[in-house]
């Protein structure tokens, strides 16, 4: 696509990022407060139906993965494989010295009383080992992204398919009660019709920035680097890229990969939709420098073409590693009759505000073409609105509304995800995030890093997941 097209499709979609603030739909008061209940799902488990899981990858998310798995009946933790030692034994601190550990995941893959593997990797590594996992008959949960390169999306869900086995991917908006809350509310129309869509995801911290702490004694001889890199490019030991994967991307999906890949699950799982199907992404590195090659900074416009469950619209996703303004994580469905305030954490806020025709008043002495005409002419069509009586509402409620819905406090959505999970594994229920949803959240993000360093709007079929 030439430059002139993408500055067409840009001006076109109408949506500067500068002027879309969602502060004030959190800030007001609700008129109806109604708090969410969560269906209980312990009793769907026996605590004596053992499922053995191991976790491939001990770094920060896996430690939360395994403490979710094992608030699950009848979970027991058995295996761990890292390529940092002093990983396998904290692990053995925390879950016991039976713990078995190791460098190499393929240990654990061969090992008969292993049921499922948590992928909790570097995210070169998720496509392989989630093939590898299925083809020695594990259940597998994977982190997201599903994959860190877009032409390993077919492999994984074809090797999903062959192997008759659950594959879960860890984004676990798709599972939260707050968003399947909001889907139930669009498919309802609460907001009329969707028009567009804003969703960021912000940070402001170093931690979050991923400037995550590197131990002083991290070295060859307890650090397995080739292990590490796997089919990466071959470097030289430096325990920066592994401590600090995410910066890098040999081994991660910056910005977009990381934190684009939940803001697409939430808003599918809200329409029901299969994505987008023209990508145009902006970013770059503007404060965190430290030697890093992926962008701080990313912003994406999409369009979403009409379908059965949705009507066509426009969306923008933003996320900074540096917003002195603040963090946080907030999506804004907008309708011609409403809109939809999201907070993933919390709440969902239904804002309603009457559309209404002009008033007399408005009309010929307002902020209208009416005033540049003649007094003659301002005088006749002030006689007719007054014969016609126009002072009528258009559509909508019949004044401002606002409802809110409330998430019960301390709400984990990562419990849910894993329930599910292991609902599936167990009872045969409906995968909530295979491997093709996963990539239909994990292809646009991707595909946003795309754009950015190819200076190109990208035509995406979210339906045969290829790109046009």
């Amino acid at each position: 696509m030439s430059n002139q097209s993408r500055k067409n499709f840009l001006r076109n979609s109408a949506l500067g990022l500068a002027g879309l603030s969602m502060a004030p739909m959190f800030a007001r008061a609700a008129d109806s407060v109604t708090q969410l209940e969560q269906q209980p799902w312990k009793s769907r488990f026996a605590a004596n139906d053992r499922i053995r899981v191991a976790a491939l990858g001990m770094g920060i998310i896996a430690h939360y993965n395994v403490r979710t798995a094992l608030q699950v009946p009848g979970v027991e933790f058995v295996a761990a494989a890292d390529a940092f030692d002093s990983r396998l034994v904290r692990a053995k601190e925390i879950w016991g010295n039976q713990l078995f550990t190791t460098r190499d995941y393929r240990e654990i893959l061969n090992r008969p009383d292993v049921d499922l593997v948590l992928i909790s990797t570097p995210d070169h590594w998720h496509a392989k080992m989630t093939i590898d996992a299925l083809e020695a008959g594990k259940h597998v949960f994977c982190e997201k992204p599903v994959v860190q390169q877009m032409d390993e999306g077919h492999a994984v869900i074809e090797a999903h398919r062959k192997a008759g086995k659950v594959v879960h991917v860890g984004s676990q908006f798709g599972s939260n009660m707050i968003f399947l809350k909001a889907a139930e509310l669009f498919r309802q129309g609460a907001i009329g019709t969707l028009n567009q869509i804003v969703a960021t995801y912000n940070r402001n911290s170093s931690l979050g920035a991923w400037q995550y702490t590197i131990p002083d004694n991290a070295s060859p001889e307890n650090l397995d680097w080739d292990a590490f890199l796997g089919h990466a490019t071959k470097r030289p030991f430096d325990p920066t890229r592994f401590f600090r994967w995410r910066n890098y991307d040999d081994y991660g999906t910056g910005v977009a990969g990381d934190l684009f890949v939940h803001l697409f699950t939430g808003i599918h799982t809200v329409m029901n939709s299969y994505g987008p199907t023209r990508i145009c992404g902006f970013g770059g590195l503007r404060s965190w420098l430290d030697g890093r090659d992926a962008e701080d900074v990313v912003a994406g416009q999409y369009h979403y073409p009409e379908t059965e469950s949705h009507p066509e619209c426009t969306c923008v996703l933003q996320s900074n590693l540096a917003d002195g303004g603040g963090s946080g994580t907030q999506f804004l469905f907008i309708g011609d009759e409403g809109s939809l305030a999201v907070d993933p954490g919390s709440s969902i806020k239904l804002t309603r505000i009457p559309r209404r025709d002009p008033s007399i008043n408005e009309v010929i002495r307002g902020y209208n073409s009416v005033m540049t005409f003649s007094e003659a002419d301002q005088r006749r069509i002030e006689q007719q609105m007054i014969r016609n009586q126009q002072e009528t509402v258009s559509f909508g409620p019949e004044m401002n509304q606002t409802e809110e819905y409330r998430a019960p406090a301390g709400y984990d959505d990562r419990l849910d995800h894993f329930v599910n999970m292991f609902n599936s594994v167990r009872n045969g229920a409906p995968e909530v995030q295979p491997p093709i949803v996963g990539f239909r959240a994990a292809a646009p993000s991707l595909l946003t890093n795309t754009s950015i360093r190819e200076n190109r709007v990208i035509e995406w079929d979210p339906v045969n997941l290829r790109v046009s």
